[in-house]
């Protein structure tokens, strides 16, 4: 049996302001959707989110979610309190303020190691 691995991603969209337009994120890519083998935090440092951008989970519904956590519930992989459920398979956030948002699948065994960035 493989062993589940963590799917937690924090965003930093730290950024300052401009002109540029917004951009369109699919987490993960090029080569993965929200899942097992992607590296999230290498992911995400790779970016430089602004405000009035959007990320985009896709993944297969019967085998994933996406919770946005706190902090402490990022760091304790806890599933209990989430700020938002998201379920389609097909998830747009848009990052309206800039700051950290931490993001976990709340499938059961999908936290089993810490990712964070």
């Amino acid at each position: 049996m493989a062993i589940t691995r963590t799917i937690l991603l924090a965003v930093a969209a730290m950024a300052i302001m401009s002109t540029a337009s917004a951009a369109i994120y699919n987490v993960g890519e090029p080569g993965r959707a929200w899942d097992h083998g992607t590296n999230y935090s290498t992911w995400a440092s790779s970016r430089n989110f602004q405000p009035d951008d959007q990320i985009v989970f896709k993944y297969s519904p019967q085998a994933h979610d996406v919770l946005e956590v706190s902090k402490a519930d990022y760091d304790s992989c806890s599933t209990a309190t989430p700020i938002a459920t998201l379920n389609s398979g097909n998830d747009v956030i848009a990052l309206t303020v800039t700051g950290t948002r931490y993001f976990i699948c709340g499938f059961p065994g999908h936290c089993l190691e810490n990712m964070y960035l």
